[in-house]
């Protein structure tokens, strides 16, 4: 199981809290570069994001949007800054940063898309050269799934746009095979 952090979004590169947007050109353009390098994929799932159908063409990939690939949904912080959340409602962002269970934004809470996550790996875990494109909550969600953490520590792995995580199944599990792996350009 290969993950492949789509191409950063300007909302991305402002800091702001996941909103469906498109891939950065000169990231896109970055990634026409691995085309071809991150091995044959059968199956190439994507989430919902514009960014990461646009990464998966642009990879010479077939792109296929599966919801459980989305984002946690932030509700009403969904597209803000996050300097603008904390200095506007810290309390509801302490308790977010805190609390894997808290939605106080009224949307998706960290636990319940880590939930989403580990369900849709599970579900294609005997399929052979599946590859997901999609954002850092999912990859995390998955690394937590495969490590048993929770969504708090699995929020401490940073993964850069464009890296490749790789799981696969084991006896009882997953095991990590890499974590943020950079191709080269």
């Amino acid at each position: 199981m290969l993950f492949v952090r789509h191409a950063s979004t300007p909302g991305m590169r402002a800091a702001r809290f996941p909103a469906d947007e498109a891939a950065d050109r000169a990231e896109l353009a970055r990634a026409s570069a691995l085309a071809g390098k991150l091995g044959d994929a059968r199956v190439v799932w994507v989430s919902p994001a514009p960014a990461a159908a646009q990464t998966a063409a642009t990879l010479g990939w077939e792109p296929r949007p599966v919801a459980a690939l989305a984002e946690a949904d932030h509700g009403r912080w969904r597209g803000l800054l996050y300097s603008q959340v904390a200095r506007d409602e810290p309390e509801a962002m302490a308790a977010w940063l805190a609390d894997p269970h808290a939605a106080p934004h009224g949307g998706e809470s960290l636990a319940e898309a880590a939930s989403r996550v580990a369900a849709w790996l599970e579900s294609v875990r005997d399929q052979p050269n599946v590859v997901a494109v999609c954002d850092v909550g999912v990859i995390r969600a998955a690394l937590g799934h495969a490590l048993g953490l929770d969504p708090s520590r699995a929020a401490l792995f940073d993964l850069a746009p464009l890296s490749t995580t790789r799981l696969a199944p084991g006896r009882g599990g997953w095991r990590v095979v890499h974590v943020n792996g950079k191709a080269t350009f």
